[in-house]
């Protein structure tokens, strides 16, 4: 039986970031598992682009959220990392 936050959250699968255009505040969904933790995170400032090329704007983004991205799959900033930077 499939987990009733997936369907919540409507996404297809853990681990699999969605848009959330409707959203006012978040750009993104996902419901990250890891092990047996399970837990939905919103993330990405919503209307705001990343930017996927090693720019100043995608290296001061690294940088300041670096010990946030290292957490993990159950961090926003790992996320945002991944999906819009």
């Amino acid at each position: 039986m499939a987990d009733p936050r997936l369907k919540r959250a409507g996404v297809s699968n853990f681990n699999k970031p969605k848009r959330t255009p409707k959203h006012p505040k978040k750009s993104h969904i996902v419901v990250a598992k890891e092990g047996d933790k399970i837990k939905t995170i919103r993330f990405g400032q919503q209307g705001v682009s990343g930017d996927k090329k090693n720019t100043s704007r995608s290296r001061s983004f690294k940088a300041r959220h670096g010990k946030n991205i290292k957490k993990g799959k159950m961090s926003a900033a790992y996320w945002s990392n991944l999906v819009k930077w």
